[in-house]
């Protein structure tokens, strides 16, 4: 049994943040009811890359990805027969997770204190870009605009230019991953307390908070009043950083100095090791040092691939490997070795392979169960049966627009 079966969520978020929250609870065994609007489900169904480059709701990349293993049913929670749908399926809930804005549920008689009076055991998680108060509550937000803000970008880059943001959505992934550790704790206090609670989960606070360079920098700032900022690439000659090979790029560390001699070796130049001038520090941190390297390594690492650079660094005990693509990666041996990417079979996008865990349990933890669902999918599973709506109910319900 996986660790998460028997926990019953109510997932009303949508995009990236949330639904990454709530797949992390679906990969080990949470039963995920996905609540979608009936024109056109999560906007993320429209988002790519789509198999073969067509576009099509049932085949967006980001939506396969973050929504295994859950179940769709449509609810357009704008109309009074939409909000007693959620009230009724709360009651059945142990997890509640949204990510609307923080005004539109209260609105709605959907809020904590209202759903909490139907199901005290519940808890619910609410995802946003500043919180549920505070000055920033209501302000609309980008992971481009919350990384920014939370101060990641400003040591970030080559000190010459503009600072730089970090990889697409990492924000929106963080927010998730922490959304599904609070979560966790929560439903522990549930399961002894025997109560819920509601978490208040702001995307900015994990911006500021980051672990990737912003908290060491908050803390410096705190003990030191010294400000972080971009610094160049470490004042030596010998390669650190990322360097052009026949088919790619491969990323060397050299540096300290303390390792030019194995360096010497690698390119094919141990005669140089005798050399009174390699062996004074100040020697790496010249223009003249930079050139003559320069001229050295190039040719090599041109005259090789990425994984032969990688090959020969390994036998010289230099640190190194090859800048993988993304079609490096899914064909590495490693992480084939470890089953790391899952194949199935989605009835409309077919076969594709599919990220596996990043962590793994002695007994059994992580599953993939079932695809992503088509929209609307368990309409009639979860409100005929789960609910108890007749098929005259469930008619009348969709030609309204409810579902």
């Amino acid at each position: 049994m996986q660790p998460l079966a028997g926990l019953r969520v109510l997932d009303l978020t949508w995009h990236i943040a949330g639904p990454y929250c709530t797949k992390l609870l679906a990969d080990y065994g949470a039963s995920v009811l996905k609540i979608e609007r009936p024109a056109g489900g999560d906007p993320a169904r429209a988002a790519g890359p789509f198999p073969g480059d067509i576009p099509h709701p049932e085949r967006s990349g980001l939506f396969l990805h973050l929504n295994t293993n859950k179940q769709s049913v449509t609810v357009n929670i704008k109309t009074d027969a939409g909000q007693e749908i959620i009230r009724q399926l709360v009651r059945e809930s142990d997890i509640l997770v949204e990510s609307f804005a923080p005004r539109v549920l209260p609105c709605l008689g959907l809020d904590y204190p209202a759903l909490s009076k139907i199901n005290p055991r519940l808890v619910m998680c609410s995802i946003s870009n500043f919180g549920q108060s505070g000055p920033y509550r209501d302000w609309k937000a980008t992971n481009f605009t919350i990384e920014a803000m939370g101060g990641l970008p400003s040591c970030t880059g080559d000190p010459e230019f503009e600072p730089l943001k970090q990889a697409d959505h990492l924000m929106e992934y963080l927010g998730g991953q922490a959304a599904a550790a609070a979560i966790m704790g929560a439903a522990l206090h549930q399961r002894w307390a025997g109560v819920g609670q509601h978490i208040d989960l702001s995307l900015y606070e994990v911006s500021a908070a980051c672990a990737d360079r912003r908290m060491t920098g908050l803390l410096g700032y705190q003990y030191t009043r010294q400000i972080a900022d971009r610094v160049p690439n470490l004042p030596t000659a010998l390669p650190y950083g990322y360097f052009a090979a026949s088919d790619g790029f491969a990323c060397f560390i050299v540096a300290p100095p303390a390792r030019w001699t194995r360096f010497m070796d690698m390119i094919g130049r141990p005669d140089l090791k005798a050399g009174q001038r390699f062996h004074d520090p100040g020697f790496w941190s010249t223009p003249e040092a930079k050139e003559e390297m320069d001229l050295l390594f190039y040719p090599w690492l041109s005259d090789r691939t990425k994984q032969q650079a990688f090959e020969e660094g390994q036998k010289h005990r230099i640190a190194c490997c090859p800048v993988n693509t993304a079609a490096d990666v899914l064909t590495d041996p490693h992480l084939s070795a470890r089953g790391f990417f899952q194949h199935a079979d989605h009835p409309e996008a077919g076969l594709l392979p599919y990220t596996g865990p990043s962590f793994r349990l002695e007994r059994e933890g992580f599953a993939l169960r079932s695809t992503a669902p088509l929209l609307g999918r368990h309409n009639s599973q979860v409100l005929g049966g789960t609910l108890g709506l007749s098929p005259q109910e469930l008619a009348v319900l969709r030609a309204t627009g409810c579902i």
